[in-house]
């Protein structure tokens, strides 16, 4: 509306019949026209700003909410939304499914290690606290999370295993998008290892 009424404006000093009083009063008209644009598009600027940071507010009591539906589900504290921490600016790729890649590891010592030895295996709040202080220190990580299988037993029992470990890696996966971390931080894959006793998930920071 605003730049229409300054398109009117400008356009009215091409009427015939008008004299230099009338030239004035536009000029006059004009100015105040653009002073009200500028206003218009100060506000709008604003009114847009006060819109993503209640956007923001928003999502991050979301995710904290997720967090302590988490925490409550698992009977302990583990803290507020990760992704208060993990800045939406960052943007790795995210796997699609679980690729099968060892060389990243190779030299790497992981965050996290979780052994599935045993139904039923607590590692949510060892996880939350590792990724929160990676997060304090590099707010834009991303992670590699990596299903180990043993490599113990006949081809039959490794493939049992590698389905298994696959298995554990996605529901570390959901846990970790539960605490609040976005999943485009989060690169899958999957290994075997004749090293590993039992199926384990392992996390590296990027």
């Amino acid at each position: 509306m605003s730049a229409y009424l300054l398109e009117t404006t400008r356009a009215a000093y091409g009427l015939s019949g008008a004299v230099e009083a009338d030239h004035r009063q536009l000029a006059i008209l004009e100015d105040e026209v653009n002073r009200t644009v500028v206003l218009i598009d100060r506000l709008l600027n604003e009114l847009s700003e006060d819109i993503n940071r209640q956007t923001a507010y928003v999502a991050a009591e979301r995710s904290n909410l997720t967090a302590l539906s988490l925490a409550i589900k698992n009977g302990e504290s583990l803290g507020n939304s990760l992704a208060n921490r993990a800045y939406a600016t960052a943007a790795p790729i995210a796997a699609v499914g679980i690729n099968s890649d060892t060389a990243r590891t190779a030299g790497r010592r992981p965050l996290v290690v979780i052994r599935f030895d045993r139904p039923n295996v607590s590692y949510q709040q060892a996880l939350y606290t590792a990724v929160s202080r990676v997060l304090q220190r590099r707010p834009q990580a991303g992670f590699d999370l990596i299903a180990v299988a043993s490599g113990q037993g006949s081809a039959a029992q490794v493939t049992v295993a590698s389905n298994k470990s696959k298995r554990n890696a996605e529901t570390v996966l959901r846990s970790l998008s539960e605490m609040g971390l976005p999943l485009q931080r989060v690169r899958l894959s999957a290994m075997t290892s004749a090293d590993a006793k039992s199926n384990e998930v392992h996390l590296y920071v990027r």
